[in-house]
């Protein structure tokens, strides 16, 4: 082995013993800040609910409890009867909506308990969220207007475009 060899292999072993003692001299002096994420810290944010109704809470709402709820917290933003305002329309019979858009109700819940009223998203209790959804299937015409949605009810609701997607993942079905 050459002499410019063995110097270059010893310039790296060195580096890589001074990386190793850099780190550990830098990992002793963290200041700690943070800690560890607990199972009950992970359930608050572990909302997902899906096409099945499989995460949707207890709780329950009718469109009469909803149009109330509404009223107060989204027609500003999506004007009476969701027919549009500042944001976007939520019922249409000639616009594409989330009413007659999404294939699934539980999509609407699982959107509008995330994110929803804007400046205050997740502020909804679990019925409200169940009686705006409720109130928005019944404008639409899709549940009756003394329907309840609940985590059993929901699920079965029919979308308008219940049909009308194709699955990235068909197996999953």
């Amino acid at each position: 082995m050459s002499t410019r060899s063995s110097l270059a292999i010893l310039a790296a072993l060195t580096s890589a013993a001074f990386a190793l003692g850099a780190n550990a001299a830098l990992a002793a002096e963290v200041p700690g800040l943070g800690q560890s994420v607990t199972e009950a810290d992970l359930a608050l944010w572990d909302i997902t609910v899906g096409p099945d109704g499989k995460g949707l809470p207890a709780g329950s709402g009718t469109p009469a409890q909803g149009k109330a709820v509404y009223e107060q917290k989204c027609e500003t933003c999506h004007g009476k009867e969701a027919s549009g305002g500042r944001n976007a329309s939520l019922v249409s019979t000639k616009d594409r909506t989330v009413t007659n858009y999404v294939p699934h109700a539980t999509t609407i819940f699982d959107f509008t308990r995330r994110a929803m009223p804007w400046p205050q998203p997740k502020s909804l209790t679990n019925d409200e969220v169940y009686a705006v959804t409720a109130y928005l299937l019944s404008l639409a015409k899709i549940i009756g207007e003394n329907d309840v949605m609940n985590a059993e009810t929901l699920p079965k609701v029919q979308m308008p475009n219940r049909d009308g997607f194709v699955s990235k993942y068909p197996e999953k079905r």
